[in-house]
């Protein structure tokens, strides 16, 4: 290294984002993911082992990825070397793999590889990686915010261990924000700023757990805002949303306006109209909702709501619902999207959900009656003796499969608890049922 390349990279630890200042250098920095580096997980014994394997990091974007990896760097008795799969290809590889070979063979020390976006490697690149992460002689880390599973070569894969990072919580994110503001050697306390409780609250809940939007526009908002009268830089409300470019909605998930708003987008879907549906899902998803919430939702007004009138509406929310888990957003915004439109705009029957809390009412207000003895079961032993399922009538046997006989318990017979509508496909089912009972009498 020439002194222009030192005073280069020196300049550059001063003058890089506030995000990357802030990156932690050892493990006791790191904000969240307790669940795989509190001090009784694998991972953190590894990294302070200095015994790692060859690990891919998983989760969206700002959640410490890289920055687990600096840790590692700075832990870690091998040679660390890094590169990014967006900007770098086998020639940049090779180069690390020759230099890996030489320092275990010469010093018998290990070469960790960190490759940032490793998913945007195509499979060649990934193959290459293989015999060289099999023999040891590089210990492989990946970081990728794409499901690892899809996208990462399954043999490279079976050689890692994985590890999902969760979007940071409110809390973490609130921590690293004032951590960036006090912080004198690393963040902005020479500025002598001071981010207001409002302004916190907000950045950490619209930040959707990513740290580095959050650090970013609490690094501008000190940048560009002029100092008060009392001397100091003050973040307000108003200075962190045009930071981040996002208005606050007033929307508290623990308060009456959370539900308010909940309750208008069940009552818009329910009432068929798309527009006021979708309006909701927007609001809820740009006040930071949980989307797997919000798909729950969908699934309970598909079955409340349009019932039979249309069967597909729940597989659709359904299929919303895990689709959403295993694409996250911001695409899950589409798949929550069709879900509402096709829910709101479904004929409409809740004859499905009054049969349950109607049947359920029946059992509070009369006596638990024995189940017909033709009904019970006649497989277990002495159950023929006692005449169970005697005089049964197998449905399959007759026309239209179907045969006249009592289900219910006695004395229960002229209940009804499922009334099919006229509205959707509920219309053939009551046609139906009304066919079968004329067609025997």
């Amino acid at each position: 290294m020439d002194l222009f390349e030192y005073v280069r990279q020196q300049n550059g630890k001063k003058e890089s984002p506030l995000a990357s200042r802030l990156r932690p250098r050892t493990l006791d920095e790191v904000v969240g993911q307790k669940h795989i580096i509190g001090k009784d997980k694998l991972l953190y014994r590894a990294i302070m082992a200095d015994k790692l394997s060859s690990i891919i990091f998983y989760g969206p974007p700002g959640t410490g990825k890289t920055s687990l990896a600096k840790v590692i760097a700075n832990t870690t008795s091998a040679e660390f070397k890094q590169i990014n799969a967006t900007s770098s290809g086998k020639k940049e590889m090779e180069e690390v793999v020759a230099e890996a070979k030489n320092n275990q063979g010469m010093y018998g020390k290990k070469t960790i590889l960190f490759i940032d976006e490793i998913h945007r490697f195509h499979k060649g690149q990934q193959d290459y990686l293989l015999p060289f992460v099999e023999d040891g002689t590089l210990v492989l880390i990946g970081a990728t915010t794409e499901n690892p599973y899809f996208e990462v070569n399954g043999a490279l894969l079976s050689r890692s261990i994985i590890f999902e990072l969760k979007a940071l919580t409110g809390e973490d994110i609130k921590t690293l924000l004032l951590r960036a503001v006090k912080d004198e050697e690393k963040g902005m306390g020479a500025y002598h700023a001071v981010i207001e409780e409002d302004a916190l609250e907000f950045l950490a809940d619209v930040s959707n757990g990513d740290a580095r939007a959050a650090l970013t526009a609490v690094e501008l908002g000190v940048l560009t805002t002029p100092r008060s009268e009392d001397g100091y830089i003050h973040v307000t409300l108003a200075v962190a949303q045009e930071c981040i470019q996002k208005r606050a909605v007033r929307y508290d998930k623990s308060g009456d306006n959370h539900y308010d708003t909940v309750s208008a987008f069940i009552k818009s879907m329910r009432g068929s109209d798309p527009d006021a549906a979708v309006y909701y899902l927007a609001r809820m998803l740009y006040a930071g909702e949980d989307i797997r919430f919000i798909a729950r939702r969908i699934m309970i007004c598909a079955a409340e709501d349009v019932g039979n009138a249309d069967p597909n509406a729940l597989t659709v929310a359904v299929s919303a619902a895990q689709a959403v888990e295993r694409i996250g957003l911001p695409e899950a915004k589409i798949i929550l999207s069709q879900a509402v439109t096709y829910v709101a705009c479904a004929p409409k029957s809740n004859a499905a959900c009054n049969a349950i809390f109607q049947a359920e009412e029946a059992l509070k207000h009369t006596v638990t009656m024995p189940i017909p003895v033709h009904l019970q079961d006649s497989h277990y032993k002495s159950a023929a003796k006692l005449g169970h399922g005697l005089g049964y009538k197998y449905a399959h046997e007759y026309p239209n499969h179907y045969v006249r006989q009592q289900y219910l318990p006695d004395g229960m017979q002229s209940s009804h608890f499922y009334e099919p509508t006229e509205n959707g496909y509920e219309k053939q089912i009551g046609e139906w049922l009304n066919y079968l009972h004329k067609s025997i009498e």
